[in-house]
């Protein structure tokens, strides 16, 4: 080996180095306070303070961000429609933010299928909320279908939480 190969080995080792300091936020690598953010009060993913009843956080958190479906369907179980009165709930008291609902599907099926399926899944979610008086023009809808599973496992476990619309709010609503 030449010195400069050797050079640039030493470099990118250096470098790399630099880069791990597990107590560059306190003892263990967590926040001051010893807690790594969650329920510290701490925004750390840019989602609010799960604690504040206007955050993001708040929402995914204490009202539930999304709806499971069986296989095949894009019924609303009784379950689902409580989650989705308490999203419309939510976004009447604030107004500042607009939706984009998210169906997906789990991984059997074809792409094709599937976005279709993702499709209806996310468009009942939309016509709930809207017969819940939530604005039309706050939300927007999107499939997935089968291309962002949660879990990937040929397992019933996997495929139920892969089944499912999620509500993803952004500040600005267009009403």
């Amino acid at each position: 080996m030449t010195l400069l190969p050797k050079a640039l080995l030493l470099v990118a080792a250096l470098g790399l180095a630099a880069c791990n300091n597990p107590d560059r936020y306190g003892a263990g690598g967590t926040g001051a306070d010893g807690m790594n953010g969650a329920g510290s009060g701490i925004d750390t993913m840019g989602l609010g303070d799960p604690n504040d009843p206007q955050s993001i956080a708040y929402f995914n958190q204490s009202v539930g961000d999304r709806v499971l479906f069986a296989v095949d369907q894009s019924t609303l179980s009784p379950e689902g429609r409580g989650i989705l009165a308490g999203q419309a709930q939510w976004l009447q008291t604030n107004s500042d933010y607009a939706i984009i609902i998210e169906g997906h599907a789990d991984e059997q099926g074809t792409r094709e299928y599937n976005l279709a399926l993702g499709a209806r899944r996310a468009a009942a979610v939309q016509d709930f909320l809207i017969s819940q008086g939530v604005a039309p023009s706050r939300m927007r809808t999107i499939s997935y279908g089968k291309e962002r599973p949660i879990e990937v496992c040929s397992e019933e476990a996997c495929y139920s939480r892969n089944r499912r619309a999620v509500t993803v709010l952004s500040m600005g609503a267009g009403a």
